[in-house]
């Protein structure tokens, strides 16, 4: 026994199941873009905090730098004094 399939079921469920597709697609397809956007807004936000973290930590390291480098410049300056009043003395002693 055959039974007859009626055409327009069959055409019904396909443009159903097609609508059906198309809604689902474009549901996920919605979903990426909002989770994308928010991925990359959440990293822009992320990065800018990054970048305030490592300006401050540069200033800093820059700072401690300058406070370095007056020591070794002081220190020069100290041991060049101590050096020209020795050189005074040694001269005195061997003139």
């Amino acid at each position: 026994m055959s039974k007859k399939v009626n055409k327009k079921t069959v055409v019904a469920t396909v443009n159903e199941a097609l609508d059906t597709t198309k809604k689902v697609a474009s549901k996920t397809n919605e979903f990426a873009l909002n989770t994308t956007e928010e991925v990359v807004l959440g990293t822009i936000h992320v990065a800018g905090q990054w970048q305030k973290v490592t300006e401050k930590a540069l200033k800093g390291g820059l700072k401690l730098m300058a406070n370095q480098q007056d020591l070794v410049f002081n220190a020069l300056d100290m041991f060049k004094g101590q050096l020209v009043q020795s050189k005074k003395r040694l001269t005195k002693v061997f003139a």
